[in-house]
């Protein structure tokens, strides 16, 4: 296992990748590599693979085992790999946090498959089978659009409670500000590390109520890192500043539809990806959208808030 338990272990910024693939949609392994050179670099407490903006639906097994490999690879011990185990069943959650263990991830970040009849213990039942299965930290995710139901904060909490491996939440269903000051208030002291997500466009008020960090697959990871070192050194208002200079970028990054494109596409411009191709279905940005963002990359470069490479 790359990394401890403990909550100061899951907090800070953990970074989302991409899936590189070339021009003719294979897997750029390549690519990934340097990918997370630029997340490292930027000063990020850990990396994820296979989540939901990496495309893991995408893939088919053999190409997710290729992208676990080569990540721990590259990533080895220099912080915690999380790796997307999230499936329709039990047996193939199992299966992916068992690969993942294998390879030598830190965690498995897992959300609730599609119920039929979705109920409290049928979730919790679900996080426990794994428990049982795998002795490997859980993150779980509470993203709605994926598993097709709301977890309430009271749910969320039974969760942490009752499986005891949970390392830490993984919170996208907004309000995300309310919903953690609402799973803080009832888990109390042993609430595991709560971490926000959806392109970072609320970490200042996440963090605000009570958040550890975030879980995000932002392509300027370093703004990220910014507030949120601000924030946990006590400087509060500079971290304010930051965050509502740049929060621009991540809204306009973060579109429904076309959002891992535009990431993408930023990571292309920033010298990481050969190529910001993604698998279909996905909309790709056409010259309007891309002379938006010319426009913004612009204005953030003339503020002083991003640059254009990282070497």
């Amino acid at each position: 296992m790359q990394s401890g338990t403990t909550k100061k272990a899951w907090s800070g910024v953990f970074s989302v990748l991409p899936t590189p693939f070339d021009g003719s949609g294979a897997l750029d392994l390549d690519s990934l590599a340097r990918v997370i050179e630029l997340y490292l670099r930027a000063g990020v407490d850990g990396l994820v693979v296979l989540g939901v903006t990496s495309e893991a639906a995408r893939l088919n097994d053999a190409e997710r085992a290729q992208v676990i490999e080569r990540a721990v690879a590259a990533v080895g011990r220099r912080v915690p790999l999380v790796v997307g185990a999230s499936a329709d069943g039990v047996r193939r959650a199992i299966e992916y946090c068992r690969t993942a263990r294998d390879a030598g991830a830190a965690a498995v970040l897992v959300s609730p498959p599609r119920l039929a009849r979705p109920s409290a213990d049928a979730v919790v039942g679900f996080y426990a089978a794994l428990a049982d299965a795998v002795d490997l930290p859980l993150v779980v995710q509470d993203y709605p659009p994926v598993c097709g139901f709301t977890m309430e904060p009271a749910l969320l909490v039974r969760v942490a409670q009752q499986v005891g491996n949970v390392a830490a939440i993984k919170l996208e269903d907004p309000p995300t500000p309310w919903k953690i000051a609402r799973i803080r208030e009832l888990g109390g002291p042993q609430t595991p590390a709560i971490l926000g997500g959806l392109g970072g466009v609320y970490l200042l008020e996440e963090l605000e109520a009570g958040a550890s960090g975030t879980m995000t697959g932002f392509a300027y990871p370093e703004i990220l890192v910014r507030v949120v070192r601000l924030w946990r050194d006590g400087q509060r208002e500079e971290a304010a500043a930051w965050f509502y200079r740049t929060v621009p970028l991540m809204r306009f990054e973060f579109q429904e539809g076309i959002g891992i494109a535009l990431r993408k596409e930023i990571l292309r411009r920033r010298g990481a990806l050969r190529e910001a191709t993604i698998r279909p279905p996905g909309l790709r940005p056409d010259a309007s959208t891309l002379a938006s963002l010319e426009r913004l990359l612009g204005w953030l470069r003339q503020q002083g808030g991003v640059e254009w490479s990282w070497d």
